[in-house]
């Protein structure tokens, strides 16, 4: 495993530390005035999603690993527990559902997302940027409302509230970024 400089960690990047899978959160590099410069680091443990500040200077070395990517295939949700199925060789892997966190609503049957491993353990699951969705309820269009920054609340399928261009009408599919969790574009 290649060993990293302080100065390079960059959020997302997967650490070995201190016995533990770390994935970086945010990364924040102070200058004091006096004394060396450093990388305050906020890491998340992959394993039990525990979490840990920590401050890394550029003379510190930390092994990066690399996880191994793999497209699956979501099937049901049992206990708590999210089942994936490699679309290859048709093996099932669990996960638990909080790994995804407020992003759970937008995982639907069938949906192929990305499942990280490292060894032959499954630590990490990652939505698509982009989900269709469609709206459950909002407000009728109101006509000659076209402030250039207006939007309204809208509840979508998946019980989900965001805001909504005033264009957009009930029972209308729309996509929806998973990473910032506001409106895309209509479907």
């Amino acid at each position: 495993m290649p060993k990293i400089n302080g100065n390079e960690i960059r959020p997302g990047n997967v650490l070995e530390h201190s016995g533990g899978l770390w994935a970086a959160v945010k990364v924040d590099h102070v200058k004091p005035g006096k004394g060396g410069a450093f990388a305050q680091v906020e890491l998340r443990n992959l394993r039990n999603g525990s979490k840990l500040n920590e401050r890394f200077r550029s003379a510190d070395k930390v092994e990066r690993v690399r996880l191994e990517q793999k497209d699956m295939q979501f099937l049901y949700e049992t206990d708590g527990m999210l089942v994936f199925m490699d679309t290859e060789t048709f093996e099932q892997v669990e996960l638990p559902a909080e790994i995804l966190g407020e992003r759970r609503p937008f995982l639907q049957d069938g949906m192929t997302i990305v499942v990280e491993f490292y060894e032959a353990e499954a630590l990490n699951a990652t939505l698509p940027q982009k989900v269709t969705c469609t709206v459950a309820e909002t407000e009728p269009v109101v006509k000659g409302q076209t402030a250039a920054n207006s939007f309204k609340p809208a509840v979508l399928d998946n019980g989900v509230r965001i805001t909504v261009p005033p264009f957009v009408g009930q029972d209308e599919a729309i996509v929806v970024n998973t990473e910032t969790m506001e409106y895309a574009e209509r479907a």
